[in-house]
């Protein structure tokens, strides 16, 4: 099987995009996980665009292990974008299942994405058992075996976990991230970020995601790490976060409506032969 699709990222959190508004098809798990294998093709995530007659469109995300995902911020800005361009529209509105975005194209290659309001409770999270969402008091450990307690649990699309700490590069992502995207209290798993607070309006962070390992970033994480760090008053509405390779802009406005402003790479058509 032959297949036409474009290859996009968001500061290194990069994509495979099939476009299926006109000729659908499925694709199996196994298929999933060999597109998305960096020996293959090689992406965070795929994302399916679907044809939807009120909205631009449906889209359907799927982590690298070939298991589904409810959002994805940075995969949802990629889209908007490809979708302006080929419709030669500014605003462009997108259903996933956690909920209807609306995405602007603000100037080339930058577009802002309501990611809608978060969820804090345990059962909206969720968590397995009604316990303290702003610290879960999960114990992890550094590179010199000394022990943080914390985790602030929130639900933006997917469930993320925040873990604020003195330094991220003291810790092994590597070896946390799987263990806390697995941890009892996730029953559907989650995505695990550890957060430097540099100022008021500035975090560092590293990110593990759930079903893809590390990223070099995440548009919910940041999302997550912002309204985390607000309901600690570490930092204000108005927060940029640092990945590797650039920042997220994420502002909560008054009516707890979170928005993330960001770059997208230019659109690369790619053949896959399945």
């Amino acid at each position: 099987m032959n297949i036409k699709a474009f290859k996009m990222d968001g500061l290194g959190n990069d994509f495979v995009i099939i476009d299926q508004r006109i000729n659908t098809f499925d694709l199996s798990k196994d298929q999933i996980i060999k597109i998305c294998d960096r020996n293959f093709i090689g992406c965070d995530q795929l994302i399916l665009i679907k044809k939807n007659t009120e909205f631009d469109a449906s889209l359907e995300f799927y982590n690298s292990d070939g298991g589904s995902s409810g959002a994805c911020g940075n995969g949802t800005r990629c889209v908007a974008d490809l979708l302006s361009k080929e419709n030669n529209k500014k605003e462009i509105t997108v259903w996933t299942s956690s909920g209807i975005l609306k995405s602007n194209i603000l100037e080339k290659n930058i577009v802002e994405t309501e990611i809608n309001k978060p969820k804090t409770s345990w059962e909206e999270i969720p968590l397995k058992k009604n316990v303290n969402t702003k610290n879960l008091e999960i114990k992890i450990s550094d590179k010199n075996e000394n022990i943080h307690v914390g985790g602030t649990a929130i639900n933006v699309g997917n469930p993320h976990v925040i873990f604020f700490v003195e330094n991220i590069d003291d810790y092994d992502l590597k070896k946390i991230g799987p263990n806390i995207e697995n941890h009892e209290l996730f029953p559907e798993k989650c995505n695990v970020t550890l957060a430097k607070v540099i100022n008021k309006n500035l975090i560092k962070v590293r990110v593990w995601e759930r079903g893809a390992g590390l990223t070099k970033a995440c548009g919910t994480a940041a999302c997550a790490t912002v309204v985390a760090g607000n309901i600690k008053k570490l930092v204000q509405q108005n927060t940029d976060i640092e990945f590797e390779l650039g920042k997220l802009s994420i502002f909560i406005d008054d009516k707890n409506i979170i928005h993330m402003k960001g770059p997208v790479s230019d659109i690369k058509n790619i053949e896959i032969n399945l």
